[in-house]
């Protein structure tokens, strides 16, 4: 017993300086991002833009209006666009193919910074999950009936009333993101230890390991997987960069991880907040899941093909 609170002991102080630097560097992209994105909702310059993009969206089916929402969930988490899709002319149909688009590219300058340090390109994550939510919303659109039953949403907008109070509702929102930054980071990377000092992770990946296989992913990528379809990638990064920078996951695999994740993730905390306001739980799920299984098969063919060329010269 003794041993076992040692050990435990051990793994949770050895946890914390890596959630500390993973937690302050989230912040230094967060804050001021969330203000630039709060001033320009609050002048008015995403409007502006979408409006401009509204062509875009009528190829996918949806109306001109559809590029707020999908401007917004790009620079912001999934609140946001939940609550201006309450203030919109949209019928379910558009509101299914919106909310799988805004899964897919939400909260994106943030988590893809997340994903180019573990491994990947910044440029082609973001690219990759904006041409993904837009080929998924192409597909949903000949796939979906015209007639879907779900119930209506019902949600208040804020309006601020001078930029003062926006200010406020600003600083107020960012405190309790720092609060909940700080406590899931934290825990996340003691819960981390605690299961690598007891063996638990390799019980995990041993578990997955067939799932890992079928989707094209390296099975000591597991518990990551596990960690981004329960947390998301803003949470999740905390455990995703320690994994890279011990050198247990390498670069390679990490980013094969960064393909799947980046169309599929946060599959319990984000697709229930579309849950709750009547988006079916399937539209939103086995589209993105079938998505990513495509997307890294077809990184994988990319990759081999790639592969032959080099070998072939060095037989020769």
């Amino acid at each position: 017993m003794e041993t076992t609170l040692r050990r435990t002991r051990t793994a949770m102080i050895s946890a914390l300086p890596k959630a500390g630097r993973t937690t302050v560097w989230l912040l230094k992209i967060i804050i001021p991002i969330s203000l630039a994105v709060s001033i320009l909702q609050y002048t008015g310059v995403i409007e502006v833009i979408a409006r401009y993009l509204s062509p875009v969206f009528s190829v996918i089916g949806l109306p001109g209006e559809a590029a707020i929402v999908f401007i917004t969930s790009i620079m912001l988490s999934l609140y946001a666009p939940i609550a201006i899709i309450a203030t919109l002319p949209l019928d379910p149909r558009d509101v299914i193919i919106l909310a799988v688009m805004c899964l897919i590219a939400h909260n994106m300058i943030v988590e893809t910074a997340v994903q180019s340090k573990t491994g990947s390109r910044y440029i082609t994550m973001f690219l990759l999950r904006i041409i993904s939510a837009f080929v998924a919303a192409f597909f949903l659109n000949l796939l979906l009936p015209q007639t879907v039953e779900t119930s209506q949403i019902a949600a208040d907008t804020q309006v601020y009333q001078s930029f003062a109070d926006m200010l406020l509702a600003w600083l107020i929102s960012s405190f309790w993101l720092i609060v909940k930054i700080l406590l899931i980071v934290t825990g996340l990377m003691l819960l981390q230890n605690i299961l690598k000092e007891f063996k638990i992770l390799d019980v995990i990946s041993r578990t997955l390991a067939p799932l890992m296989s079928l989707m094209g992913l390296p099975r000591n990528c597991s518990f990551l997987w596990f960690v981004a379809h329960i947390l998301g990638l803003t949470y999740g990064s905390a455990v995703m960069i320690a994994e890279v920078e011990s050198g247990e996951l390498s670069r390679e695999d990490a980013n094969l991880l960064n393909h799947h994740i980046a169309v599929n993730h946060s599959t319990l905390e984000d697709t229930l907040l579309f849950a709750a306001i009547g988006v079916p739980l399937l539209w939103m799920i086995v589209p993105r899941f079938v998505l990513a299984i495509v997307i890294v098969w077809f990184v994988r063919l990319v990759h081999r093909l790639k592969l032959k060329p080099e070998l072939k010269t060095n037989k020769s």
